[in-house]
């Protein structure tokens, strides 16, 4: 299926910048031997990640302490009996995760190819290189620092299109008794709550246990624990080592099996999916007609990457939204790709707040509603869109 034509989903911009806009057209497939569901056209790396690249780890309270946890995992339960641990991880943004190892004196490594979020890392003291992660930057690595005793990683493995030089890379760099972990949104979930926003620019892959069991195992690699999360609407974390190295947990076959029942790995699954995608953008846009209609104000909430696709599949404009707020700085007073809606500070909210906000943020619904429980004191309505389209 297509979404249509799509910009960058990180690529706020400037009004002097709106006739040269990129866009590409997002289409998606299902690949009926490897079961990977994954875009059929990729733009550019650069286009993406670059020095402004609008996306920093660090500004979610609720991430820091999910990633404390991921590092805590690793290190209690994969390097507490290791001399000297070396930890390499890519996509390290702005040190989030690693500075977990950094504090507990862990040797380690960052490779962010985006050099504005690096210096952040490197700011705080963390190791950190501009770089984009394949073989042989693993053969480098290996050669001044040693093999890795853990490569990890979160939601940055289903940005990759060259997945299989990656996998290369992760032989090369591992020991053999060590482990890959890596957490990225889950299929699963997507096809479940139709979260079809998971799709955009910088996700080529959306994975599956089964899609990822294929892709490491034509390397010698396996699965050997698979852990559901919650972050970002619902991911997976996959532990995996060299074949043979480390026990096989039950939780791989109970996945598996659930992701036969689900249908992710029959072509059908994904027609039903194509049409409820349709039916959601009906729906939402709908409401926002609707609310439009009577005259009320309506802003949204979060300028996400996700909101990206939500926003330019459904068509939806200035006439739905006033502004989008946002406390990224790198993203206010510029304007949304594709639809150029205003992103405006989040004390613009603050201010006047709107009779209703779009949820585009709804990975972080918990922490936000915390955080706006003086908008709902007065009255003010959220637009959800997703597991279900609904107005609380």
């Amino acid at each position: 299926m297509t979404f249509g034509k799509m910009p960058i989903a990180n690529g706020f911009l400037d009004k002097k910048d709106f006739n040269n806009e990129y866009f590409f057209e997002m289409e998606v497939a299902f690949c009926d031997n490897c079961k990977m569901f994954q875009l059929v056209n990729i733009p550019e790396r650069e286009l993406m990640f670059n020095e402004h690249y609008a996306f920093y780890s660090g500004t979610s309270k609720f991430m820091g302490l999910h990633f404390e946890k991921f590092a805590n995992h690793v290190i209690n339960d994969y390097l507490k009996e290791k001399n000297d641990p070396f930890v390499v991880e890519i996509g390290s943004n702005d040190g989030i995760m690693l500075q977990n190892f950094a504090k507990n004196g862990i040797r380690h490594l960052g490779i962010e190819p985006s050099e504005n979020v690096a210096n952040v890392a490197r700011d705080k003291g963390i190791n950190t290189i501009v770089e984009f992660f394949d073989k042989s930057l693993a053969e480098k690595i290996v050669s001044e620092y040693g093999q890795a005793d853990a490569y990890i990683a979160a939601n940055v493995m289903c940005h990759i299109p060259y997945i299989k030089s990656i996998v290369e890379g992760i032989k090369t760099l591992l020991k053999s008794d060590g482990i890959v972990m890596f957490e990225e949104p889950y299929l699963g979930n997507v096809i479940q709550q139709t979260t079809y926003d998971q799709i955009y620019d910088e996700h080529t892959f959306l994975y599956s246990v089964h899609s990822i069991k294929y892709l490491f195992n034509l390397f010698d690699m396996e699965v050997i624990d698979v852990e559901p999360q919650e972050t970002h609407g619902g991911s997976m974390r996959y532990v995996i080592a060299h074949k043979g190295m480390k026990t096989v947990t039950p939780n791989v076959n109970k996945q598996l099996d659930f992701e036969i029942d689900l249908g992710l790995t029959i072509p059908e699954t994904y027609q039903q999916f194509k049409c409820n995608c349709e039916n959601s953008r009906e729906n939402l846009l709908k409401i926002l007609k609707d609310v439009r209609n009577q005259g009320k104000s309506i802003v949204g909430y979060a300028a996400t990457s996700k909101s990206t696709t939500i926003i330019n599949y459904c068509g939806i404009t200035s006439e739905h939204l006033d502004y989008i707020c946002d406390t990224t700085p790198i993203k206010q007073n510029k304007f949304s790709p594709g639809a150029h809606i205003p992103v405006k500070p989040h004390i613009e909210f603050q201010k006047k707040y709107p009779d209703f906000a779009l949820l585009f943020g709804y990975n972080h619904k918990t922490e936000i509603m915390e955080k706006e429980a003086i908008y709902m004191k007065l009255g003010g309505k959220w637009i959800l869109y997703t597991p279900k389209i609904e107005i609380i």
